[in-house]
């Protein structure tokens, strides 16, 4: 694979079409935004030449914004000659590199890998064993080629439920079983999560998906297993928006917003320990 090293300016640089890692507007972002600003890039971008003298980037989108949010103008890169479906597996393959990902991000990296390899005709005569598609992914990363599949199953919920799972409110066993549900349904069951304020348990999910298998699931259905007492709901402490978004950036979510506090709990539990031990 011939590639070069250049300098580019910023503005000659575009996403990857359909690239399916977020962007991350809290913390993480303030890290990488502070490293860039104190370190520079540390290593170049990846990228492969595009139409009109523009570049598309594989490896290295957040580093960019990062740039932009700086106002640097020249952006170090590798320019890389690929095919549309190389540049398909080394974007995810880079990208699985960060330290956290979204059940979402690794479920449509999943599947964007898988359909790229497959168009490439990767077939075990070619890499010597007979591996089926999700194996041959699965040997580079620590999912299992099943864990793979059930990740990719993710794709098929929509993106009301989908958001849910990446906040952690729906666990990812039952995520599976519910994506099984058709998209009416499944709009359906997210207005229900959202009246009720509870998610599905795994039996929950399985049932809901057996109901509907049956041609048995209505909205009266959906509520009631929603509203069954669960073991692990029956104490919970709650926090309306409203009462703390104003102590934190617009940019942050929920999930960032729940680690703040997580992390700010931890440092006043040591703290207490701290001062319990100057005490004694």
């Amino acid at each position: 694979m011939q590639e070069t090293i250049k300098n580019i300016n910023i503005d000659l640089l575009i996403p990857f079409e359909n690239h399916p890692f977020k962007k991350r507007d809290g913390i993480e972002n303030e890290e990488l935004t502070e490293s860039v600003k104190e370190n520079g890039l540390l290593e170049p971008i990846i990228v492969r030449s595009f139409s009109a003298g523009t570049y598309e980037i594989i490896s290295g989108h957040r580093r960019v914004e990062a740039c932009k949010a700086l106002g640097i103008q020249i952006v170090p890169a590798i320019v890389r000659d690929m095919t549309k479906d190389e540049a398909v597996i080394a974007m995810v393959d880079s990208n699985f590199q960060r330290e956290h990902l979204l059940p979402s991000e690794k479920a449509f990296a999943y599947k964007m890998k898988l359909e790229a390899m497959r168009h490439q005709g990767k077939t075990s005569c070619q890499v010597g064993t007979k591996l089926r598609t999700d194996e041959q992914i699965a040997e580079t990363v620590n999912d299992s080629a099943r864990q793979v599949q059930r990740y990719i199953r993710l794709t098929h919920l929509i993106p009301e439920l989908l958001k849910l799972v990446d906040e952690e409110r729906i666990a990812f066993t039952p995520a599976v079983e519910l994506s099984y549900l058709p998209e009416n349904e499944q709009k359906i069951l997210a207005e229900e999560i959202e009246y009720t304020d509870a998610t599905p348990s795994l039996s929950q999910a399985q049932r809901l998906r057996k109901f509907s298998e049956q041609g048995r699931l209505s909205i009266d259905t959906i509520f009631a297993v929603l509203s069954e007492e669960k073991p692990n709901q029956k104490e919970q402490v709650k926090f309306k928006a409203e009462d703390i978004r104003k102590y934190f950036p617009k940019s942050y979510t929920s999930l960032d917003m729940q680690k703040t506090i997580i992390s700010l709990l931890e440092k006043w539990q040591r703290q207490r320990e701290r001062n319990r031990g100057e005490e004694r």
